[in-house]
């Protein structure tokens, strides 16, 4: 089964949420903490944080996205290096993602963060970068990935500098890099596929 891994991630991160919404204690032991993390060592929270999520429909939406690009990713990484590296790159991109947020806000015990958002962005940021004209639905609107892409960044940019919606932009904008260089490293080669994909509209197809 080559999407196990990813159907154990949705499974782990939709009974997580679901007893975090119900239990108080749970939520605030593996939500993102900055003080609890700086003070307390408690380093598992750059991890456990992504397992939870704000609501249903912030769930529902990550894990649905995860769903139709994790299998994809995860059978290609599968076949290039072996069973082990998507979930390797799934778990790093939550740590890496939320790094500059937790650097930026270590000492504010205001701060606070949970979703799986930017491991997803790496996810969603590798298929991209291997099929940059695959149509992707947005709102039921299908556009290509590529352009969507482009539109992606320069909103979480915006955002992220306008602030005020208590989305954490920043994190989106970490794990779309994350999971192209993770891709690179990879396979240097995806690069030239890319580059050819762009100039060659519609392939592959």
């Amino acid at each position: 089964m080559e999407s196990m891994f990813t159907w154990i991630i949705i499974g782990a991160t939709v009974l997580v949420s679901w007893l975090a919404f119900n239990d108080r204690r749970l939520m605030d032991r593996l939500i993102l903490w900055p003080p609890a993390i700086d003070k307390s060592k408690q380093y598992d929270r750059l991890l456990t944080y992504g397992f939870l999520h704000a609501d249903f429909a912030h769930l529902l939406f990550n894990m649905v996205t995860l769903y139709f690009f994790g299998r994809y990713i995860e059978a290609v990484m599968s076949r290039w290096s072996g069973p082990w590296v998507f979930p390797l790159f799934y778990l790093s991109a939550l740590v890496v993602s939320i790094l500059p947020s937790y650097l930026k806000n270590q000492h504010n015990p205001r701060y606070y963060s949970l979703g799986a958002s930017g491991a997803v962005s790496a996810v969603l940021f590798a298929f991209i970068l291997l099929q940059p004209w695959t149509w992707i639905f947005v709102f039921f609107i299908p556009v290509p990935a590529i352009v969507y892409a482009v539109a992606y960044v320069a909103y979480s940019i915006w955002m992220d500098r306008k602030g005020g919606d208590h989305i954490n932009h920043s994190a989106h904008l970490a794990g779309a890099a994350y999971g192209v260089m993770f891709m690179l490293i990879m396979r240097p080669d995806v690069l030239g596929h890319f580059l050819n994909a762009v100039a060659n509209p519609g392939f592959p197809r």
